[in-house]
C-alpha cells in the first residue's frame, strides 16, 4: 500500500519533518548564539570586547607596540596601534581624535611617554573612550605642556637629545628633537639589549618642539578612568613625575622596575595593565 493512500504514514511523515525542521532551527540557534552574546567586533553590543588603542611616544614608532599587541589578540581583543604624527600637540591629538572617530564601539586609549599627552587630549568629548591607560607617559592637565611638567621633575632627557632644523613641503619650518644615539640606550632604554638599542637609534623618528611645548588645551583623565604603569628606573621622565601624575588623577597604579619603554622590554606587565582596564570597561558597561 503507497504512503499517499494511508492516512497514519502520512502523519508519521509530518512528525519526522516537524522533528528535523525543530532540530536545523535548535542547530542554528546554537551556532549563533555566540555571536549574539558578544556582539560583532567594535560593535557596542553588551559583551563586546573594547578595541584598545594604542598610541607611542616621541622617538619610537606604532612597531614599539608589537609584543604587547600579539598578547592582546591573543586574548581576543581587537587592536590598532596608529601612527602619531609627533608634530605637536594639538595636531596629534585632533588627528589620533580622528582616527578614534572610525573605530566603532568601546575603546580603551592607551599612551605611552608623549603619547600620553595626545590621548588626554584626543579623548576629550569621546563618550566611546572608558578608559585610558598611562605607561610611563606624560598625563598634563589644562594649561599644562611637557616642558613645564620636566622643569617640575627634571630629568636626564634634558642632555641627551639634539635639535635639527627641518622644512616640511608647504613651506612650514620648525625644529625636531633627536635623542643622542650615544645617549639613547642610557636614558631610553637601558634594560634592552646593546644591539635592541642601536636599532632603535637608527630607527626613532623626531618630535617637532611644539610637541613638548604646546600647552594641553583638554585633560580627560579628569572624566575617564585611568590606570598608570611607573617605570621605576625611567630615565627620560622621572619616576617622580609619574607618581605625581598618576597620583592627582587618581589613576589606578602599578610600578615595575623598568626603563621608560616598558612596553619592549616589560610587554607582559603592559598588557596585564591593559586587561585590568578593558575589564573595568567591560563591568560598567553590562
Amino acid at each position: 500500500m503507497s504512503a499517499s493512500g494511508n492516512p497514519g504514514i502520512r502523519r508519521r511523515e509530518r512528525g519526522t519533518r516537524l522533528a528535523a525542521a525543530a532540530c536545523a532551527a535548535a542547530l542554528c540557534t546554537a551556532w549563533a548564539a555566540p555571536g549574539a552574546a558578544g556582539g560583532s567586533v567594535g560593535g557596542g553590543t553588551s559583551g563586546t570586547k573594547p578595541t584598545i588603542v594604542l598610541v607611542h611616544g616621541a622617538f619610537a614608532d606604532a612597531s614599539s607596540w608589537n609584543g604587547v599587541v600579539e598578547r592582546l589578540e591573543r586574548r581576543g581583543y581587537p587592536v590598532m596601534a596608529p601612527a602619531n604624527p609627533l608634530r605637536g600637540l594639538y595636531g596629534d591629538s585632533a588627528y589620533i581624535a580622528s582616527v578614534l572617530d572610525g573605530v566603532k564601539g568601546p575603546i580603551v586609549l592607551v599612551g605611552h611617554s608623549y603619547g600620553g599627552a595626545v590621548i588626554s587630549s584626543a579623548a576629550a568629548g569621546a563618550p566611546r573612550v572608558k578608559a585610558l591607560v598611562y605607561v610611563s607617559a606624560l598625563m598634563p592637565d589644562k594649561g599644562e605642556s611637557g616642558m613645564s611638567l620636566a622643569v617640575r621633575f627634571p630629568s636626564e632627557l634634558g642632555t641627551a637629545t639634539r635639535s635639527v632644523k627641518y622644512r616640511a613641503g608647504n613651506g612650514i619650518q620648525g625644529t625636531d628633537v633627536y635623542l643622542r644615539r650615544d645617549r639613547l640606550h642610557q636614558v631610553f632604554a637601558a634594560d634592552l639589549p646593546e644591539r635592541t638599542a642601536r636599532l632603535l637609534a637608527a630607527t626613532q623618528r623626531p618630535a617637532a618642539t611644539a610637541a613638548f611645548s604646546e600647552k594641553a588645551r583638554a585633560a580627560a583623565w579628569r572624566h575617564i578612568p585611568s590606570w598608570f604603569l611607573v617605570a621605576r628606573q625611567d630615565r627620560t621622565i622621572d619616576p617622580d613625575q609619574e607618581r605625581f601624575e598618576a597620583r592627582r588623577a587618581g589613576a589606578h597604579t602599578v610600578e615595575i622596575d623598568s626603563s621608560h619603554v616598558a612596553m619592549i622590554s616589560h610587554p607582559g606587565a603592559v598588557t596585564d595593565l591593559i586587561l585590568r582596564a578593558a575589564g573595568a570597561a567591560g563591568s560598567t558597561r553590562r
